[in-house]
């Protein structure tokens, strides 16, 4: 490709019913940027005066949200010391190698999260509220009355640069329908994204299903059942368009794309694996096709993960929901050693084995999560990486399980927003700071046009 012409950022393989987006590629960057001479510091010089390096306030910053379910040990999960995460507490252990990708973000709070005279349903209140700062309708019934979630503001605004506006996704189906917490309908528990009021936005569980999301040129037009049948990768359907970009561009984005395609396949065959796996979990009622949902929590996970890190890379979308679990889980964890479920042991009365069961989970939690960073952390884009340029929030609107309290939250956020936050610390806010100030923050680095939301008093300091 001449380098005077700079390739569309949207370019895509495609094939019949297939369209594949693709990572930034040199020949996305304007003319110029990589002489063959050029050093590397030269290099990130001019993607950053392009625009176009990890630092880059102009680069796109992808947004996502990850829930975690029944609150933490919040004396495993807060640094003892304001500053520099120079000694992490037991559950960011997993993350001792990132400490300088995320900080911690002590004393929020989510206020509509709490009971304002409703009486028992803390864990649907908080699911709920978490992403939308709104104090849930109590009912059982269809009429259900929330509010719009951050995830979806940034969709209504950035959404229609991309692919898919936005993404959601969880590992627990959730029921749709009737009462799931002390008179809370199961939409309040099930889901952390909100188009509106009343429609919650339904969520992925099965990684099969987000494959065809990410990669279906048409809806219907492709699906990985078909493609298992027919013995072909994805990488069959754009063959010839893959043959004839590799020959406009350079060295560097030859190795790129073969990179790319390879973790591509690679992630493929994860997939069709579970769907070949009879142990496999059966599909969930609604089901009418085989599923790529894993037996093993930890892969699932992990697909799901995946999933999010292809869907950002290949800039389907910028804007990513992603509930672990749905809130009040009563999952078994024995496959880490842990007897008995997640809910009962998080009401846990201070009892140690209880409480020791509930660290155990909490690492495993924030070890899934430390993959995902690392993940991203190696996808390399312009001068920096893919966790560069995002912002990443992880936590739940519980903290403490058995207190069933809404502040002081387990807050964490992961990435540099392009360059427009500086990781690394533990910072600690006023008691009861609004959660949705962070959310005001996140969307403004998003280049959304916001100064509040729901209850936030404005943006969050101390960031940058």
């Amino acid at each position: 490709m001449s380098r005077s012409k700079v390739m569309d950022r949207r370019t895509a393989l495609k094939g019949v019913g297939v369209a594949i987006g693709l990572p930034l590629l040199e020949a996305m960057m304007p003319s110029g940027i990589f002489g063959g001479s050029a050093s590397a510091e030269e290099k990130k010089s001019a993607l950053a005066a392009a625009g176009m390096g990890g630092s880059s306030s102009k680069t796109p910053v992808r947004l996502a949200f990850v829930a975690i379910p029944n609150g933490m040990w919040m004396d495993h999960f807060t640094p003892k010391t304001v500053g520099p995460l120079t000694d992490l507490p037991p559950s960011l252990k997993p993350l001792e190698a990132l400490r300088g990708d995320f900080s911690i973000l002590s004393g929020l709070a989510q206020d509509n999260a709490r009971a304002k005279g409703d009486g028992p349903g803390d864990h649907a209140r908080s699911a709920a509220a978490f992403l939308t700062g709104a104090h849930p309708f109590k009912t059982a019934g269809s009429n259900i009355k929330l509010g719009i979630s951050v995830d979806q503001v940034a969709a209504k605004s950035i959404g229609q640069q991309t692919q898919l506006p936005s993404l959601e996704l969880g590992c627990d189906v959730g029921r749709k329908a009737g009462e799931c917490d002390s008179g809370y309908a199961c939409a309040y528990v099930s889901n952390i994204s909100w188009a509106d009021e009343t429609t919650p936005m339904p969520k992925l569980v099965d990684p099969a299903a987000v494959f065809e999301r990410l990669f279906g040129k048409n809806t219907g037009q492709f699906d990985m059942a078909r493609k298992m049948a027919e013995r072909k990768s994805i990488l069959d359907y754009v063959r010839d368009d893959t043959k004839r970009l590799e020959k406009q561009v350079g060295s560097a984005d030859q190795k790129k794309l073969d990179e790319f395609t390879t973790s591509l396949r690679e992630l493929e065959r994860r997939i069709e694996n579970n769907m070949k796996n009879k142990e496999a979990v059966a599909p969930p009622p609604g089901f009418n096709r085989p599923t790529g949902i894993p037996k093993e929590y930890s892969e699932h996970l992990k697909l799901m993960y995946d999933m999010m890190i292809v869907a950002f890379q290949t800039d389907c979308t910028r804007v990513c929901t992603f509930q672990v679990a749905s809130e009040g889980s009563n999952r078994s964890f024995n496959f880490i050693g842990v007897s008995g479920a997640h809910h009962e042991l998080s009401h846990h009365g201070k009892k140690p084995d209880n409480v020791e069961a509930i660290k155990k989970i909490d690492h495993f939690y924030m070890s899934q999560f430390g993959y995902f960073l690392q993940r991203m952390k190696a996808v390399k884009e312009g001068s920096g990486t893919l966790l560069d340029n995002c912002l990443i929030m992880m936590g739940s609107g519980i903290g403490d399980g058995d207190r069933h309290n809404h502040d002081d939250l387990p807050i964490l956020l992961a990435g540099k927003g392009g360059g427009t936050v500086v990781p690394g610390r533990h910072v600690q806010y006023p008691k009861n700071t609004p959660l949705c100030n962070l959310f005001v923050s996140m969307l403004q680095r998003a280049k959304v046009n916001a100064t509040r939301f729901a209850d936030s008093t404005g943006p969050l300091p101390q960031l940058s």
